[in-house]
């Protein structure tokens, strides 16, 4: 019992520092005079991103070194599959709760420049990561310069989304800053100092959350990967979820699926790259099926997007149901 209460604690701490962290990214955004799609892409995308992200890599560094692999693998893969499925499913039911509220109704007009290149990014470099899963230990200078490669192309993309011009309609709305309530303009250095304590947050619930997680997986039995792999995401995707329902109910098409699709940029290539730096990086069946159900919801919704020019609502719950072929899978056994 002592196990799973500090379980649900530090699922708590990692969900108010990541919820604090996103309002200061946002604030940090207008301070840099960055654009919308910078904004959802990259900093609120990496700040949302940033529990699932630390998780593995405490994982893989503080325990032991098996089980601790086991871990990491399991919530570097499991973040991008719930990222591509179940976050695209939930954004896609708040797209038809709020629809009579919105300008489009059930289609997501997000800015088509931005979206198109995660989609195409994610899958791309996500399928690069799978594939160096694969490769023999005896080649292990292939998967170093492979993750090396991720990290590049990461680079590269944060480049391009930070040279895109602000719109000034982006200011509108902008969220309360926590900090200082009572400021509308807070200064720079005040919005670094709650991005800097929130962080501080997070690291703590995920130094917390990763001990638990091993333990409930002892006391009950349950392969690590598969607690990992359902658990971690689930908790930790949580603001992402929520900022997107948020930013559709307000017609913010750009930073709702931004915030997602800018998360799955950063777990395609960023993370993998850590997972291929710091394990061996040899890759299970089950591992195999994960990526590879996140990569087909992923292309569904991608390939909507190039032939529309939007997507619509029900192709964001489909979703939904690579989500629930992945549970199924793992009742049946053939994920573990």
């Amino acid at each position: 019992m002592k196990s799973i209460a500090i379980l649900v604690i530090s699922l708590g701490i990692i969900l108010v520092g990541a919820e604090v962290f996103v309002n200061g990214v946002e604030w940090l955004g207008k301070k840099l005079n960055l654009s919308e799609g910078a904004v959802g892409s990259v900093l609120a995308a990496v700040g949302t991103a940033l529990p699932e992200t630390l998780i593995p890599i405490i994982a893989i560094v503080f325990s032991g070194a098996a089980q601790g692999h086991e871990i990491g693998i399991g919530a570097i893969l499991g973040a991008p599959l719930m990222l591509a499925t179940l976050a695209m499913c939930v954004t896609g039911m708040a797209v038809i709760i709020f629809r009579r509220k919105r300008t489009f109704g059930t289609k997501v007009v997000a800015d088509y420049s931005s979206m198109s290149r995660d989609l195409g990014f994610f899958i791309l470099v996500y399928a690069v990561a799978v594939l160096a899963g694969l490769i023999s230990p005896a080649y292990r200078a292939w998967q170093v310069g492979i993750g090396i490669i991720m990290v590049l192309s990461y680079c590269i993309y944060v480049v391009i989304m930070l040279v895109q011009e602000r719109d000034i309609h982006s200011d509108h709305e902008l969220p309360q800053f926590y900090f200082a309530r009572s400021n509308p303009s807070p200064a720079l250095m005040l919005v670094l100092l709650q991005v800097l304590f929130a962080l501080g947050f997070i690291i703590l619930g995920a130094h917390m959350f990763v001990g638990s997680v091993t333990d409930v997986a002892e006391m009950y039995a349950v392969p690590a990967f598969v607690l990992a792999l359902i658990i971690t995401p689930i908790a930790t995707e949580l603001p992402e979820k929520f900022n997107s329902i948020i930013w559709v109910s307000r017609n913010k098409d750009t930073l709702a699926l931004g915030n997602i699709t800018g998360a799955m940029v950063f777990q395609s290539s960023l993370i993998p790259a850590l997972g291929i730096f710091l394990t061996p990086w040899q890759l299970t069946h089950s591992a195999l099926i994960v990526a590879a159900l996140a990569i087909a919801s992923a292309s569904f919704i991608f390939l909507e997007l190039r032939a529309k020019k939007h997507i619509t609502a029900l192709m964001l719950i489909v979703g939904g149901l690579f989500y629930a072929l992945f549970i199924y899978l793992v009742f049946l056994g053939v994920i573990r």
